[in-house]
């Protein structure tokens, strides 16, 4: 059921009374609409919303240490944050005759504090003014071909927490006058039913972990008049896949949570990102820093950027990602994709095993956690021989039931060290 744009100003209005003015919120609301109530209440109110990565009881301590007077606002019943709670006020708020009238945010209040976890594992807070945030979106919407077009439907599988998913899925709607769909379908049936349910033109916003379950499912997706893909780079096959089997166009941004999104290309017509007006990168030390634009301050960027002009430039993958074993070198980004274009492999990544930093010494050591239930270990290893120099071959190669990915379809190289250290200790065969 379509709630208009007098209905969510209700809304707003209704929430902002219940937080309470000025201080900190954790928004934690898993409905999209309730997210974006609450973000929209919290800047009405004064409040700086909280954007934390993950919310176990660390990260919670941390945030807290941060933010003394943070609360929690949240939609769930069984909520097990340890922090004050807000619930999300049950039932909408009643329609009057005068309609609330559309807030005005200076655009320079500061909005929200996202986190990065930091080389110690300490959140990083980065500050998002609310102006910045927009002219961010803004430029999204021209990249994306939205500005001036008619109101599109936003169908996420992102969670609004996320920078990416805040911004595109969010933000570009209430920036540009375009809907929002309240759900985050994330099997390949639930996807195709949400899109199914909301008026064209629609658009999904998504990940390549996403896409690439879409394609192996065989699943029937009604016709999406764009989509979007971020968090990781998408192969050129990929991309070709998604657009050919879903007769759509496909385009990627890139970002990070530091600097917001500064970049988009369309994978299938040229490898080159292009920048956004007034960012710039340049090099310092053999580091790449982001500045300019709508981002707040000079930024260093994890991963290897190759400047092939002054707006555009190519992506080799995160810096870490680096792999350098005897003098030989390569990425986790190479490898994973060799390792995934095996027949049977469902999912798989590559990771360094021990300190990545004896990579630069090339004495490095990887390993591999793969999802194949078809194969056994010793036939993964005899097709990577087939593709990648031996050195490069995983020790060990774990067979596993799934991979540790975030709701973003993100793997943390802790969380593959944790989980073959697990699957070892329990007697998994390498």
């Amino acid at each position: 059921m379509p709630i208009l744009a007098t209905q969510f100003l209700a809304d707003l209005t209704r929430v902002a009374q219940v937080l309470g003015g000025g201080g900190h919120v954790l928004n934690a609301c898993a409905d999209r609409y309730q997210f974006t109530v609450g973000l929209a209440a919290s800047l009405v109110s004064g409040k700086v919303s909280l954007l934390p990565s993950t919310h176990t009881p660390e990260v919670i301590r941390q945030l807290t240490a941060f933010a003394p007077d943070v609360v929690c606002l949240t939609d769930a019943v069984d909520c097990d944050i340890d922090l004050p709670r807000v619930p999300f006020p049950g039932g909408g708020a009643a329609l009057t005759a005068n309609p609330a009238p559309v807030p005005a945010i200076d655009t320079a209040q500061l909005a929200a504090c996202v986190f990065t976890s930091g080389s110690t594992g300490t959140p990083v807070p980065h500050r998002k003014t609310w102006g910045r945030l927009l002219a961010c979106v803004r430029e999204e919407a021209n990249r994306l071909g939205l500005s001036g077009s008619s109101s599109c439907t936003i169908v996420a599988t992102v969670p609004p927490q996320h920078m990416y998913g805040l911004e595109s899925s969010v933000l570009l709607a209430l920036a540009c006058g375009h809907a929002l769909c309240a759900e985050r379908p994330f099997y390949p049936a639930d996807i195709a039913g949400v899109l199914a349910a909301v008026p064209r033109p629609r658009i999904l916003i998504s990940t390549p972990i996403h896409l690439r379950a879409l394609l192996e499912s065989g699943t029937a997706l009604p016709p999406a008049d764009l989509i979007v893909s971020s968090t990781a780079p998408l192969t050129a096959q990929l991309a070709a896949e998604v657009e050919q089997r879903f007769n759509t166009r496909l385009l990627e941004i890139y970002g990070s949570t530091e600097t917001g999104q500064i970049s988009a290309r369309r994978p299938t017509h040229t490898p080159e990102w292009r920048l956004w007006p007034g960012v710039t990168l340049s090099v310092r030390d053999g580091e790449t820093w982001a500045q300019g634009g709508h981002i707040e301050q000079p930024t260093r960027m994890c991963d290897v950027l190759e400047m092939t002009g002054e707006e555009t430039f190519l992506l080799h993958g995160r810096v870490a990602d680096l792999v350098n074993i005897a003098g030989k070198r390569s990425s986790l980004a190479y490898l994973n994709h060799q390792l995934n274009s095996i027949p049977g492999v469902l999912d798989g990544a590559f990771f360094h095993f021990g300190d990545s930093r004896a990579s630069h010494a090339g004495v490095a050591r990887v390993a591999a956690c793969v999802v194949a239930p078809q194969l056994d270990a010793a036939r993964v290893v005899q097709e990577l021989r087939r593709r990648i120099d031996p050195a490069f071959l995983p020790r060990p190669l774990l067979l596993v039931e799934r991979l540790p990915r975030t709701s973003t379809g993100k793997l943390p190289q802790e969380a593959l060290r944790s989980l073959a250290a697990a699957h070892l200790q329990s007697g998994g065969l390498p």
